[in-house]
């Protein structure tokens, strides 16, 4: 029975979603132009349920590079408006469209000349003709059996919010590493924002040994960097392989005199490289493509100036 009723609560407030978007016309239109050419910020302002969804999209909207901010009009009218200006957009949710307390700020809103959207459940209310657009986001019935918490309706209105946001996003040509930007933190923001060459060892860190070396000296530079690996280079300096554990692992299968053995005799040439300016996890992705943990960073002449292991990617938390 509880299931039934969960999948009950669900239905209902899918179809309340799925019935938005033959409500989408030019009002929509309008709502996200007057957004687009908003020079200040977007005021979000609802009371109770709405003002929590109201708070989430100010949030989406924040986090998408629409600066915005939420107004509890219950404070509004004790001091709290002096966080409207000019050039500022009200986006205003209340599913009567006569909450009190939101109907006391429209005066103080036209005075000011901001555009006012609303996304309400009742065309006909005030706050719906004292709007520039109004979006209907009104439903058939809540999700709670008693149809007086505010479920379907509030769903429906965070739906029809993050559209707004998704849509102004397009226009704006918003991209990753602008998103990056307004996320620096968490494993999110690493993954935009990091580059190799951020993570990368460098200089006397990267273990490079010459290609007419014997194989104990390149066994004792992979110990000594510990990074289970080292570049091979030519008499120039220049990459001409690499010597990983698992070459190691596999010369010792093929030579009994493996540590008087060249090193150019052991080592997998042509070995994985990426550029510096790439993104960590573009790293991660070449690694687990190839089920390699080291990448070589070379310079225009093909001299190892860098080396990014798998492990340098997990302390960053990019993986």
């Amino acid at each position: 029975m509880l299931l039934e009723h969960a999948k009950k609560v669900l239905r209902i407030e899918s179809d309340a979603i799925a019935e938005l978007i033959g409500r989408l016309d030019e009002r929509f239109v309008q709502a996200v132009e007057i957004l687009h050419g908003c020079r200040g910020r977007v005021v979000l302002t609802g009371m109770g349920k709405s003002g929590f969804i109201a708070q989430k999209i100010a949030a989406t909207f924040a986090s998408t590079g629409t600066p915005a901010l939420y107004l509890h009009p219950a404070e509004g009218v004790h001091g709290d408006l002096g966080m409207v200006v000019r050039g500022d957009v009200v986006l205003a949710i209340s599913n009567s469209g006569e909450t009190d307390e939101i109907i006391e700020l429209l005066p103080f809103f036209k005075r000011l000349g901001v555009k006012l959207i609303s996304l309400v459940g009742n065309l006909n209310s005030t706050l719906a003709k004292q709007s520039d657009v109004c979006l209907d986001v009104s439903v058939k019935e809540e999700a709670c059996p008693m149809g007086l918490a505010p479920t379907a309706s509030t769903t429906a209105a965070l739906a029809m919010g993050d559209a707004l946001a998704i849509a102004l996003l397009e226009k704006r040509g918003f991209e990753k590493d602008d998103f990056a930007i307004f996320h620096p933190g968490g494993v999110l923001g690493r993954r935009l924002l990091l580059s190799v060459g951020d993570l990368m060892h460098t200089g006397a860190e990267v273990p490079r040994i010459p290609q007419d070396a014997l194989m104990k000296d390149a066994i004792l530079e992979i110990s000594g960097k510990r990074l289970g690996v080292t570049s091979v280079v030519d008499s120039e300096g220049r990459l001409s392989g690499i010597i990983t554990d698992g070459d190691l692992r596999r010369a010792l299968e093929k030579y009994e005199d493996l540590l008087n053995r060249r090193v150019h005799e052991c080592m997998t040439k042509n070995p994985k490289i990426i550029d510096k300016d790439e993104l960590a996890a573009t790293a991660v992705q070449v690694m687990e493509r190839y089920s390699i943990t080291s990448l070589l960073i070379i310079d225009g002449e093909r001299r190892p100036v860098g080396i990014i292991h798998l492990h340098d990617l997990l302390k960053a938390g990019v993986v």
